[in-house]
C-alpha cells in the first residue's frame, strides 16, 4: 500500500468569510498564489483539470469536488481517486477575519516526491502557498469571483 502524505495549515485573512471563500472557488486563479500549480482549468462546475510541476516533475490530473457548502467547506479529490484529496475550512472571526484552514493528502509516486515528503517540502510549500494567499487576497480587497452553488 502506497504512503499517504498529509498537510495541514490555517491561516487567519483579514476579508469576511465570503470573500475568502468566494476567492477560493475560483480555481483558475490558483497559480496566482500556489507554487507547483501550473494551471487548473474548470471544466464544470464540480470538475478541475490541473497541471502542477513540484521538484521538476510535471502532472496533471482532474478533480472533482465532492461537498461543498457556501462560507464554510470545499472538499475534493482526484478522479483516480489516489493522487490527491483535500478540503479547505472557512471559519469566520468576526465580520472582516476569516480562519482559512486547508487540509490537503496525497501519494508521492516518484523517487523526488518521496524525498520531499521526508524532508517536509511540501509542508513548508503549504505553508507559503497560504502566506500567498492571505497576501493576494488582502492586497486585493476583494474576491476575483464566486461561485455559491452547494455540493
Amino acid at each position: 500500500m502506497a504512503h499517504v502524505e498529509e498537510v495541514e495549515e490555517t491561516v487567519e485573512v483579514a476579508v469576511p468569510v465570503r470573500t475568502a471563500y468566494n476567492q477560493w472557488t475560483q480555481f483558475e486563479s490558483f497559480p496566482q498564489f500556489m507554487s507547483g500549480v501550473e494551471s487548473v482549468t474548470q471544466l464544470s462546475d464540480t470538475t478541475n483539470h490541473w497541471v502542477t510541476k513540484v521538484g521538476g516533475v510535471q502532472r496533471e490530473f482532474d478533480t472533482e469536488i465532492v461537498d461543498q457548502a457556501p462560507d464554510d467547506r470545499i472538499a475534493w479529490r482526484s478522479t483516480d481517486g489516489k493522487s490527491h484529496a483535500g478540503i479547505i475550512r472557512f471559519t469566520p472571526l468576526d465580520a472582516t477575519h476569516t480562519k482559512v484552514k486547508v487540509h490537503f493528502e496525497w501519494t508521492p509516486e516518484t523517487v523526488t516526491e518521496k524525498g520531499g515528503a521526508a524532508l517536509n517540502i511540501d509542508e513548508m510549500q503549504v505553508k507559503a502557498d497560504m502566506r500567498k494567499f492571505k497576501d493576494f487576497i488582502e492586497s486585493r480587497g476583494g474576491e476575483t469571483g464566486g461561485w455559491r452553488g452547494e455540493v
